[in-house]
Formats: C-alpha cells, structure tokens, sequence
C-alpha cells in the first residue's frame, strides 16, 4: 500500500478554495516569505512579532491583530516567546467587497473582535460551506472587522535587501541608543552625507533622519512591553536625550503617550 504524501502548511492552507481555514498553535510555523489565496487574520497572544513584507517590516504587539490580503507576500517574524498564535484563513469569496479587505494592517483588537477569534480556539482546520453555521459566524466576523477597525498602526519601518543600504541599516539597530548623525554614519561607510542621504531616499524612500526616529520608536514599544525598565530608562535606551522629547515623539508617531502604550497593552494581555 503506497505510503500517504503529507503536505505543507502552505498547502493545507490554499487546499480548498472555498474554505476557511482555522489554525491555533504554540508552535511557530517557520514560514519563508510566501502568500495565499485567502486573507489572514492573526491574532498573537504573550509576546511580540514583526510583520514583514517585501517592503515593510510592521510591529506588531500585544492586543492587536493583523489582517494580511490574499496574494500579499509576507512572512511573521516572533521576537518573543509566545503564548499562542491564532490564525483564521478567509477566502475573499464569503466577504463583500469592502476596500478594507485588499489592505495589509495592524489594528487594536477591541473585545468584540478578540472574543469572536477566541471562540473559534476548538475548531481545526477547514470549515467547509456545509458547516453553515460557522461558515456565517465567520462571514460576520469579516464583515465586523472593517466596521470597527478604522486606524491602522502608523508606525511603519521601511526594509530593503540592497547590498549597499542593509549593513547601514544593520548598523542602526545595533548602535540605537547612540546619537546617530548622517554625517558620522556617513563616513563610517564609506559615503559623504549627500550620497548617504540619497541613498536612503531612492531605495527606501525615506531619510536618514526619519528611519532611525521610526526604529527608535519600534525599539521603545518593544522595551515597554516586554521589560519592566522605567520610561526615563526606555528613552536613554532607545537614544533619546530626555524622556519629554521621548514621549513627545512616541506621541507624534503613536497617538498615545508611552506610558498609556504600556498600560493599555499589558492591562489586555494578561
């Protein structure tokens, strides 16, 4: 009797079309960069991860959730240990045609929406359109999902595979509790400032000035989540000279002050 071929996680996910996919681990499926027929909506509980996609890397932390398009190329990268990770696989099919659902984003996952995910936990793998009534609760937990999800997170770090840009960039995470000028990292490398400078703007379309602000941003969300360090610790850390300009910052980037950052998503994910 010829032995039964398994097949990949990828696979089992785009199998059947028209099904929905459900999927929750303790184990992280180490996933390449890849992409699938059907919309993802991840949800990851205990710890931290980054999305990354073929031009972005996204934070992604405790309390909320990510909604990744069918077809988008992608890969989650955990930065921490986590307690679960919940996964729901859509086929665009069952939604309507909401712009929201063509849109990669990280969003605040409000009680309504994190209490839908969680009670899909005992259900594994397809739900196939015989199964109406999971396939309608979850038809109503995509169309849900636009209504109360309107702000995406805005911080955003550009990434690049280029062979000149990705030692620099290497180099700022590494030194980021540094003061890091255009002009020193510049030379460091071999560059003059300008050509450092329009380097940075024809690869990632961004400054010089303006990633390492964003990284020491994503650098501090990650400390206030993950340690139990002081907001004034946080801000010399993460490069800042005062914890007023810190926070001033954080505020401009996040909309919410470090400290209502900490509070909000610990007092969640507990």
């Amino acid at each position: 009797m010829p032995a039964t071929k398994s097949i990949s996680f990828l696979e089992k996910v785009n199998q059947y079309p028209h099904s929905t996919y459900i999927y929750h681990t303790k184990i992280e499926e180490h996933l390449l960069m890849h992409r699938h027929n059907k919309h993802q909506l991840t949800y990851i509980e205990g710890g931290a991860a980054y999305l990354k996609t073929k031009d972005n890397s996204y934070f992604l932390p405790a309390r909320h959730f990510v909604w990744i398009p069918a077809g988008m190329n992608h890969f989650i990268e955990l930065k921490t240990t986590v307690s679960i990770i919940r996964n729901i696989y859509i086929p665009p099919a069952i939604l309507n045609n909401n712009l929201f659902y063509a849109q990669m984003g990280i969003y605040p996952a409000p009680n309504l929406i994190l209490e839908m995910i969680l009670f899909t936990e005992n259900w594994t793998e397809n739900i196939f359109a015989k199964e109406k009534s999971k396939c309608q609760y979850i038809k109503t937990l995509g169309n849900i999902i636009p209504e109360m999800s309107k702000k995406p997170m805005p911080v955003v770090l550009p990434t690049t595979t280029s062979e000149r840009l990705s030692p620099i960039l290497n180099h700022i995470h590494l030194h980021i509790e540094q003061t890091l000028l255009l002009k020193n990292v510049a030379t460091l490398f071999g560059f003059s400032s300008r050509s450092l400078s329009r380097l940075f703007r024809t690869t990632i379309d961004i400054s010089f000035l303006q990633y390492v602000k964003i990284y020491r941003i994503i650098f501090s969300m990650e400390k206030l989540l993950q340690t139990d360090m002081s907001i004034s610790e946080i801000s010399y850390a993460s490069g800042y000279n005062s914890p007023a300009t810190f926070s001033n910052t954080f505020y401009n980037l996040v909309k919410v002050r470090p400290v209502q950052f900490r509070k909000s998503n610990r007092a969640i994910s507990k």
